[in-house]
């Protein structure tokens, strides 16, 4: 009896697997591929010929977030169309100095470009929104589906681009269901730092493929629900194909985290000091920024905002109601300058340690900015990303040289953290495994050590099969099994930003394969 790929014999139970792609192992040992839908042998460089998918599967083609945490663009192949799940970028390292970001070099998207339905995001982060702006409709022209949030803070990155109405923008509401071509979209709430933050499941002939996006199981998120379980439940009932989900936290056992928690931190923080008190964040992160302004106004403070990106993200929160109740913030920072130390609270961003964002210019005394100095307090109310550490470290060293207190994510206040993460960790893991019940596993959004950790909990969860594979590789699902076909080639093209620091549209001239 045949044995295809991953798919165990009829009237055999599947044997657990952890499936390293590029190894001489990419049939499992089993049967020989299909040749009646993709005619290869064992492991195939497609090079910019792309495999053309058929109905009894579906072809799934990581370009992102695969050995890096980044840049997140995932291709889904079927029936002969193409859907693609997010378009995000990657920051560069200190090796490329002149280099803005990176994404996957679009004209590698050229052979598929009539077939590509359209573009879903999950969520409004730089990671999964970045490359839009840059790319769209010069490069990629597909239509794109987005929540209220995530549509809102996509149309103003395109509206300073002046291509705004050149692209095609859908709504969809958090729960919604709706069709693209042979693609049938189920959304699911979930809970993470932005609002309206969902997981997919993409119905096709060939069976679910469930992408969860960033997510994590907060049961008071204060912005939103919480992760809607019973929709996890009610998918894994109908039978999951296969999960794509994130594995930034997989390797750590850790309790469940809650904003509600950073909150009740941000009032132990402002009932306790005094001095002025900046606390520094991620702009998309609304419910971190509205718990500041309610702990310090509540602690009768004046607050200001500072960054453009944040200034831009509260905009967009309070045109859609997100951030009712929550008290307003003065026009500028300045304003802040002429009033009583201890009445005043900044809230910025810059907690990665860029060198032109709002903590940046607050360190270097910056006159737009009320003057920091001993008695004065800093809270980076952030996890600093790997690589960034050097850049943040200076803009602390700068901080307390003049005498501020710097608070870290990792420091708590009152039993309580300054910061929680908005990534499962492998508690939470095990519990959407438990729901879900994929035949599948394939780990994404995290380095190798990430994705290992995350492939032997999945086994251990009971997957058939748990495949750990690298960008640009084609992971052939069908019901008879898993399996990687090959690689296409996807470079990566630079992009750049002018003199004023303002984000550069992609040329195919400036772009660096």
């Amino acid at each position: 009896m045949r044995n295809d790929d991953f798919g165990a014999p009829t009237g055999t139970a599947p044997v657990p697997t952890l499936f390293r792609a590029g190894t001489d192992q990419t049939d499992g040992g089993a049967g020989q591929p299909d040749a009646a839908i993709i005619p290869i042998n064992r492991y195939t460089d497609f090079g910019a010929r792309w495999p053309v998918p058929g109905r009894g599967e579906v072809l799934v083609v990581p370009l992102g977030g695969l050995g890096r945490i980044g840049m997140n663009w995932t291709l889904y192949g079927h029936d002969g169309a193409w859907l693609l799940v997010d378009a995000g970028i990657a920051f560069a390292g200190d090796d490329l100095p002149d280099v803005d970001a990176l994404v996957p070099d679009p004209a590698f998207l050229a052979p598929i470009r009539d077939r590509l339905l359209g573009l879903v995001v999950t969520h409004a982060h730089e990671d999964h929104i970045g490359a839009i702006d840059r790319l769209w409709p010069q490069a990629i022209d597909c239509p794109i589906w987005a929540t209220p949030f995530a549509r809102g803070a996509i149309e103003r990155r395109l509206a300073e681009m002046d291509t705004l109405d050149d692209v095609t923008l859908h709504t969809y509401g958090v729960g919604d269901s709706f069709r693209i071509g042979p693609f049938r979209i189920r959304t699911v709430r979930v809970t993470h730092s932005i609002p309206e933050p969902v997981a997919l499941a993409i119905g096709t002939a060939a069976g679910t493929v469930l992408h969860s996006g960033d997510w994590k199981l907060d049961p008071e998120p204060l912005i939103g629900q919480p992760t809607d379980l019973d929709a996890f439940r009610e998918i894994g009932d109908a039978g999951v194909l296969a999960m794509l989900c994130d594995s930034t936290n997989a390797h750590k056992e850790v309790e469940p985290t809650s904003e509600a928690q950073v909150r009740a931190a941000f009032r132990a923080l402002f009932a306790s000091r005094k001095g002025r008190v900046a606390i520094c964040c991620f702009a998309t992160n609304v419910a971190r920024v509205a718990s500041a302004a309610i702990a310090a106004t509540e602690a009768g403070r004046s607050v200001a905002l500072a960054g453009r990106s944040m200034r831009n993200n509260e905009e967009i929160a309070r045109r859609l109601g997100i951030l009712d109740g929550v008290p307003e913030f003065l026009a500028e920072p300045a304003h802040l300058k002429g009033l009583d130390r201890d009445r005043t609270a900044l809230v910025c961003t810059g907690g990665q340690g860029e060198e032109k964002a709002a903590l940046a210019k607050l360190a270097r005394g910056d006159r737009r900015f009320p003057a920091f100095g001993k008695g004065d307090t800093v809270v980076l109310s952030t996890r600093v990303i790997p690589g960034n550490e050097e850049a943040v470290d200076k803009v602390v060293s700068q901080l307390r040289a003049k005498g501020v207190e710097v608070l870290m994510g990792v420091e708590t206040m009152g039993g309580h953290p300054l910061h929680v993460s908005g990534h499962p960790g492998a508690g939470e893991l095990r519990q959407l495994y438990a729901l879900v019940r994929p035949r599948f596993a394939i780990p994404v959004h995290g380095t190798e050590m990430h994705l290992e950790a995350h492939a032997r909990l999945a086994r251990a969860a009971g997957v058939q099969a748990a495949v750990v594979t690298e960008e640009a590789e084609v992971i052939r699902l069908t019901r008879a099994g898993a399996r990687v076909l090959g690689r296409v080639d996807a470079p990566l093209a630079h992009l750049v930003s002018d003199e004023r620091g303002d984000r550069v549209p992609y040329r195919p001239a400036v772009a660096l394969a």
